[in-house]
């Protein structure tokens, strides 16, 4: 499977374009390699469903802003590349249907052709769904049942509208979907307002729905929750928003990701920070401790010596990046605990330690401070 190009550069704008030089921009690729204009052309067809592609994320701010911080991956689901022309006319008919209204005809039910009569898909809206992931979960990806409110198809009518499934011509474009309006040498063609293009009308409305051939209803959805994501990132299951009008396309649930606090790590990116605290003696002599990490724990050698600041690095320990095989690092903040109170005993010896030229601080040029390896690891 081919890279996916940069969706600015399939635009050709800049990464700080504003909204209408988007737009701007991807009627401008549209009317190019528009099907009309280019007939049996399938690198044109492809342009076109990236151009699509790419106007369907960089035009929503939130898919933008998700797009710049994590690319690809962070639109997992726009997706034109397998597509048909139907999809995307009836996703951004408002965009197209300016465009191409008057010049280039287009028919959702039967393809393309110049003049052809446009046939109205009803598509019903997207809805967003927030889910709270633990880091656990995160880790291995999930599965995760929902129960979702929404517009689902009448069972009555069996989503058509129509009581008894019968139709009649439309009286005021006599079937034909358009009105014609006449003005000396010019004329005006537009959908008909009473039968939306279809030609034809609902003959007895279903008393359900009223004609619309969708109720309020719920569903239990299953989502396939991939392995990486991140707080902030969008997903979205195609087909499982709100039904459409009279048998029409169903909008996208978007499934906006929270990721809840842990009680262990931050995160940072695919790497899981832990402060591990240890004694002034496990310090000064060495020692081997555990700590946890997703699933488990983990033994470290702590070497003699270590200094309240160190960082240890525990690979493929951390959280995997999504849609890849890379697997981030567990790092480790060693702070050497300070005891407030001491007992008698306790205070004589650290009174001889004092005294003790091993314990008086000798930085060398290789002993850095604290900031000087915070410095060091974010550099």
């Amino acid at each position: 499977m081919a890279e996916k190009r940069d969706y600015y550069e399939v635009l050709e704008v800049a990464k700080n374009a504003t909204a209408d030089e988007i737009k701007k921009a991807y009627r401008k690729k549209a009317l190019q390699y528009h099907p009309d204009r280019n007939p049996g052309d399938k690198e044109a067809e492809e342009k076109f469903k990236e151009a699509a592609e790419a106007y369907g994320v960089l035009s929503d701010p939130d898919k933008r802003a998700r797009y710049d911080r994590y690319g690809h991956a962070g639109v997992n689901g726009q997706d034109f590349s397998g597509a048909s022309m139907n999809d995307i006319f009836s996703q951004f008919g408002d965009i197209l249907g300016d465009l191409f209204g008057g010049g280039f005809g287009f028919n959702f039910g039967g393809g393309f052709g110049g003049g052809g009569q446009q046939k109205p898909v009803y598509r019903g809206s997207n809805l967003r769904l927030r889910v709270k992931l633990t880091l656990e979960e995160i880790a291995t990806g999930v599965k995760k049942k929902v129960k979702v409110n929404k517009y689902v198809p009448c069972e009555k009518c069996k989503g058509s509208g129509s009581e008894d499934g019968q139709m009649e011509t439309c009286k005021t474009c006599g079937g034909r979907g358009q009105r014609v309006m006449r003005s000396g040498f010019f004329t005006q063609v537009s959908t008909c307002p009473t039968c939306e293009g279809l030609g034809q009308v609902i003959k007895k409305k279903c008393t359900a729905c009223n004609g619309d051939g969708i109720v309020k209803g719920e569903e239990v959805i299953e989502l396939d929750i991939p392995a990486g994501v991140a707080n902030g990132m969008q997903l979205s299951v195609r087909g499982k928003g709100n039904a459409g009008a009279r048998n029409g396309v169903a909008g996208d649930l978007l499934i906006l990701i929270e990721e809840e606090k842990h009680k262990d790590f931050e995160r940072d990116g695919n790497d899981l920070i832990y402060n591990l605290f240890i004694s002034i003696p496990q310090a000064t002599l060495g020692c081997n401790v555990d700590v946890p990490c997703l699933g488990g724990t983990v033994s470290l050698k702590i070497p003699a010596g270590t200094q309240s600041g160190d960082i240890i690095r525990v690979k493929g320990k951390g959280l995997p990046e999504i849609n890849s095989y890379r697997v981030g690092e567990l790092i480790v903040n060693v702070n050497v605990w300070t005891p407030k109170k001491l007992s008698k005993d306790e205070e004589k010896i650290m009174k001889d330690l004092l005294e003790s030229e091993n314990f008086k601080p000798k930085p060398g040029a290789n002993d850095k401070g604290v900031f000087d390896k915070i410095r060091d690891f974010f550099s």
